[in-house]
């Protein structure tokens, strides 16, 4: 049996994975892609060289470590189970993970697991999202960074949060036209937080650049701006963007129209915490940080004993404190298992605490500017599909919630919504605004819906594997 488990190889993970291991613990690093690094240091594929940046140099430093460390990695698995079990007689309890990669099925146990799952991309939706063209700001992120691709000649972004100008700047560097950039944000909304961003400043002098990037190829910057509607035949033609009230409201006044063959489009993070829900610990919901948020120590443990949440997936604070929270975990994995004397371990982790205190109101900063808007998610118009995996508009949820008594897994068997391939990743946080909107309830009292395995789609051959019926175990007959 292993010491630790890490499930996700970004920042957060792999730091974990990483201290822990260098304390001498026996350590397994699961991650669905090929190569560490997670969506912020995500590498080239298919023998593209990438763009040479911070964030480029950063990924390939964690990669190398990873790879000179000894870290046993399981890398392109697709983790699908993740129970708690008894171990042994002198083990009150494991954890058990199952996955599926290029040879087949994996399996592995460990007294520890360390959930470092990221967050997925929140796209409040609006009529025209999902026409061919329309993108979110990570799957524009992907396909520069990995594959080299630019996702359109004439583009419009649209959304909030730093990311918005950071995928700007790259895509002008790629030769992109950026005709227009709309953020939910008001001027005033980022000024108050100007005190915050100048006291990290070489965070700060990274904006700026992005910034005056966007700003000198020409785009129209709309402060307070949202999307109206996306409009084309067959796929995006144009776009068309309105001012918005500081709850993302859509307001009176003048509209502007840009013709653009690719909306990219994001509007925060919401937190990937299936795997903790999956395993029954307790959560909280924190709009600022992303949503529903598995509680946790100082030690980044849940209510569950042995299963730790760190990164994104415990609250959307950005890869700094991601990474120093997977630093601060590692030790503490370190000092229960008996490691190296506890006042040093006690003197690091005191270290590292202290660097994250630094850092929170920057990322507190930002993470305002991400936080889901009630008044844009209860612009919806009701033809609008919020589903599209099961194609459920709008309506349809407003009908189902006043049938439902206000139990949102009662609602998802009404509708079918969130039972589609992503199993409710981008749909759910606004689906329950939706729902806490129609009921005049808080978002606590909506709740959430139940986890349940698979926690990915996988097929009932990659579970199967190969065998025979030799293979299969037949129990001895029960006495008569």
């Amino acid at each position: 049996m292993l010491d630790v488990i890490v499930l996700g190889a970004g920042p957060a993970g792999a730091e974990a994975a990483l201290t822990a291991a260098a304390q001498g613990l026996t350590v397994m690093l699961f991650d669905e892609q090929q190569q560490a690094g997670g969506q912020v240091w995500r590498a080239p594929v298919g023998g593209f060289p990438g763009k040479s940046d911070l964030d480029a140099a950063a990924g390939d430093d964690l990669r190398a470590r990873l790879g000179a460390s000894s870290i046993q990695l399981a890398l392109g698995h697709r983790v699908w189970s993740v129970v708690r079990q008894a171990a042994s007689e002198t083990d009150s309890s494991c954890f058990r993970v199952d996955a599926v990669g290029p040879r087949g099925n994996l399996s592995a146990q460990a007294r520890f697991l360390v959930v470092a799952t990221g967050a997925h991309e929140r796209v409040v939706p609006f009529p025209g999202w999902t026409l061919p063209g329309v993108m979110g700001l990570a799957a524009a992120t992907i396909l520069l960074k990995s594959h080299g691709v630019r996702p359109g000649q004439r583009v419009v972004l649209a959304g909030c949060g730093p990311l918005l100008v950071a995928v700007a700047a790259g895509l002008v560097s790629a030769g992109v036209e950026v005709c227009s950039l709309a953020d939910l944000a008001r001027r005033k909304e980022w000024l108050v937080r100007v005190p915050a961003v100048l006291a990290r400043p070489r965070l700060a002098a990274r904006g700026a650049t992005w910034a005056l990037k966007a700003l000198r190829s020409g785009a129209r910057v709309l402060s307070g701006h949202s999307v109206l509607r996306a409009e084309g035949r067959g796929s995006l033609e144009r776009v068309v963007l309105g001012p918005v009230d500081s709850e993302g409201r859509m307001r009176s006044g003048p509209v502007h129209t840009f013709e653009a063959d690719a909306l990219i489009v994001g509007h925060g993070l919401t937190t990937a915490c299936e795997v903790t829900r999956i395993l029954r610990a307790t959560h909280r919901f924190s709009r600022l940080y992303g949503g529903w948020i598995p509680e946790v120590d100082p030690e980044f443990q849940t209510s569950v004993p042995g299963l730790f949440a760190i990164g994104d997936g415990a609250g959307v604070r950005g890869q700094q404190l991601a990474s120093l929270a997977g630093q601060r975990v590692g030790l503490a994995l370190a000092a229960r298992a008996g490691g190296p004397t506890a006042a040093a371990l006690q003197g690091a982790m005191a270290a590292v605490d202290r660097q994250q205190a630094r850092a929170r109101p920057f990322s507190d900063a930002m993470s305002g500017l991400m936080a889901q808007r009630t008044g844009q998610v209860a612009s919806i118009a009701a033809d609008t599909v919020v589903c599209r995996c099961e194609d459920v508009t709008r309506a349809e949820i407003d009908a189902a919630t006043d049938q439902c008594a206000g139990s949102i897994d009662q609602l998802k068997h009404l509708t079918r919504c969130g039972m589609g391939p992503c199993q409710g990743r981008y749909c759910g946080d606004t689906i329950q605004e939706l729902m806490a909107i129609r009921l005049a309830q808080p978002r606590e009292a909506i709740g959430q819906w139940t986890g349940r395995p698979p926690l990915r789609p996988v097929s009932l051959a990659e579970v199967m594997g190969q065998f025979t019926y030799d293979d299969i175990p037949i129990p001895k007959p029960a006495p008569l």
